[in-house]
C-alpha cells in the first residue's frame, strides 16, 4: 500500500459549477438531507449541525482574532451549486418517500414536495441476500457483478452529463449489509474483478458502488458497517485513480456520545468496569438491524470504539478486562426516534465504584443529515485540493474510521476535531494550531 493520502496535496481548485451528491438509499437518511439542503437553500431553515455551515476556524495567535467560518476560509461548494441524484430498489420518489420516512412533518415537507418529486431513484444494485429484511422491484439485471458494476458506471456518467455536473461525490445513505471479512477476493484489484466476473458471495452491492465510484473518479463516503471500500484492493484503486475515499459508518447517536464521555474519562484517569448500551429504534435500519447478520456488522462498528479510546493495553489497572455490552431493538412504534440507554459504571479513588446513566433520545436521520453534507463537500474539496485514498481527517464522522494499513484509528471526537481542522488549515497554507498557550509570548 503506498502512502497516506493528507500529504499528497496541492493548492485547492476552486469550486466552480455544479456538484452532483449520489447517495446509493433514498430512505430516511438521505430524504432528510436532501429536504433539509432544499429547505436550507429557500430560507425555510438553518444548517444546524454542519460544520461546513456553521462552524467557524480559528486562523493564526489568538491575538490575531481571526476566526471566520469555514464556509468563508476553504473553497467549498455552495448549497445552490448542489444536484442531488439516488439509487434505490424501491421506486419511491424522494418525496414519497419521506411521507413514508417518517422523520420531517408535513409542514417542512409540503413547501418543497415539487422539488423532491422531481427527484427519482435509479435501480439499484441490490440483492436480497445482503439486506434481507428489504425487498424492492427497482433493481438492476446483468449477466454478473461485474456487468451490474459498468451500468452503475453508467448511471454515473448519465447523470453527470444529464444535469451539467463539474463533479461528482457519493455518499451510501443505504442499509448496513451482513457481516463480511475480508478475504482474498478483496487483497488485490485483479482478484476483485475476477471475484465480481464469478459472481462471487464476498462481492457485496456496496462493493460495486464504491468499484464504480472510483473508476468514475468519484470520492466514496461509507455510511454504514459494509466492508464496502475498506479492502486492500479498493484502497489501492483510489489511489492510483486519485480518488479520496473515507468510512465507515455515520457516527450520530449512542456512539457519538460514547467518543464524547470515554475521553473524558480517560482524561481524569477514572477506570471502567463496564458499559452496557441498548437501542430502540422502529424505521427501516432497525428493521434491517433485526436481522443477525447485518446486526453483527453494526456490532462490530460499535464496539470497537471503546477498545480504541481507552487503550487497555497501556493502562490495565483503568481499562483491562472491562464489559461492553451493546444490543439493538427493532421497536416499530418508536420509528426514526431512537432511544439509546447506556449505563456506565466507573470507579475511582481507591477503587470506589460510580455510575453514569445516558437517556438520549435522538433522531437518527436528523443527526445524520449534516454529516451527509459535510462529507460530501469535504470529500470533494479533499479531490480538488489532490489528495487521494482513505482521508483520515474525516474520522470526525464515523463510528468506525478507516486508518491507513497498520495503523490505528483514532476514534476521540476531539482530537478528529483537532485532526479536521488543522488538515484544513494546512491546506489552505495556514499554521496548525497546537495549543500550547505560547502564542502571546512569541507574539511579543
Amino acid at each position: 500500500m503506498k502512502g497516506s493520502s493528507s500529504s499528497e496535496s496541492q493548492k485547492p481548485m476552486p469550486a466552480t459549477g455544479k456538484l452532483g451528491i449520489l447517495t446509493p438509499g433514498l430512505g430516511a437518511v438521505a430524504t432528510t438531507f436532501i429536504a433539509g439542503v432544499e429547505s436550507i437553500r429557500r430560507g425555510y431553515s438553518k444548517p444546524i449541525g454542519s460544520l461546513t455551515q456553521m462552524a467557524t476556524i480559528r486562523l493564526g495567535k489568538r491575538t490575531e482574532n481571526r476566526s471566520p467560518l469555514i464556509k468563508e476560509f476553504v473553497p467549498l461548494t455552495q448549497l445552490d451549486d448542489i444536484v442531488f441524484g439516488a439509487w434505490d430498489p424501491i421506486p419511491d420518489d424522494a418525496y414519497t418517500a419521506a411521507k413514508k420516512a417518517g422523520v420531517l412533518e408535513d409542514k417542512h415537507l409540503e413547501p418543497i414536495a415539487d422539488f423532491l418529486k422531481a427527484i427519482k431513484p435509479m435501480p439499484a444494485v441490490f440483492e436480497n441476500h445482503y439486506v434481507t429484511r428489504i425487498h424492492g422491484k427497482n433493481v438492476k439485471t446483468g449477466k454478473n457483478k461485474r456487468d451490474l458494476a459498468e451500468q452503475l458506471r453508467q448511471d454515473i456518467r448519465n447523470f453527470k452529463k444529464d444535469n451539467e455536473c463539474e463533479r461528482l461525490v457519493c455518499v451510501w445513505c443505504a442499509s448496513t449489509e451482513i457481516f463480511i471479512v475480508p478475504g482474498p477476493q478483496h487483497a488485490t484489484i485483479a482478484a476483485f474483478e475476477k471475484a465480481m466476473e464469478e459472481n462471487d458471495e464476498m462481492i457485496a452491492p456496496s462493493m460495486l458502488y464504491a468499484w464504480a465510484c472510483i473508476m468514475e473518479g468519484v470520492p466514496y463516503c461509507n455510511g454504514a458497517p459494509n466492508l464496502a471500500v475498506d479492502t486492500p484492493a479498493l484502497q489501492q484503486l483510489a489511489i492510483d485513480k486519485g480518488v479520496p475515499i473515507s468510512g465507515k459508518d455515520f457516527k450520530t447517536g449512542q456512539t457519538w456520545m460514547k467518543t464524547i464521555i470515554a475521553p473524558g474519562l480517560k482524561a481524569r484517569m477514572l477506570g471502567l468496569e463496564g458499559w452496557y448500551s441498548t437501542n430502540i429504534l422502529g424505521n427501516r435500519d432497525g428493521e434491517v438491524l433485526d436481522d443477525p447478520a447485518s446486526f453483527k456488522t453494526k456490532e462490530e462498528s460499535k464496539l470497537s470504539v471503546l477498545h480504541n479510546i481507552l487503550q487497555p493495553e497501556i493502562y490495565p489497572d483503568l481499562y483491562e478486562g472491562f464489559a461492553h455490552v451493546v444490543r439493538i431493538n427493532y421497536y416499530p412504534p418508536r420509528g426514526d426516534n431512537k432511544e439509546g440507554w447506556d449505563n456506565i459504571d466507573i470507579k475511582g479513588w481507591m477503587g470506589y465504584p460510580m455510575q453514569i446513566k445516558v437517556n438520549f433520545l435522538c433522531r437518527d436521520s436528523i443527526l445524520a443529515a449534516p454529516i451527509v453534507l459535510d462529507l460530501a463537500l469535504f470529500s470533494d474539496f479533499a479531490h480538488r485540493a489532490g489528495m487521494k485514498g482513505i482521508q483520515e481527517w474525516l474520522s470526525f464522522y464515523y463510528k468506525s474510521p478507516m486508518a491507513a494499513a497498520g495503523l490505528q484509528p483514532e476514534h476521540d471526537l476531539f482530537i478528529q476535531q483537532t485532526k479536521l481542522k488543522n488538515t484544513l488549515r494546512h491546506l489552505m497554507g495556514e499554521e496548525q494550531i497546537t495549543h500550547l498557550g505560547l502564542e502571546y509570548y512569541q507574539s511579543k
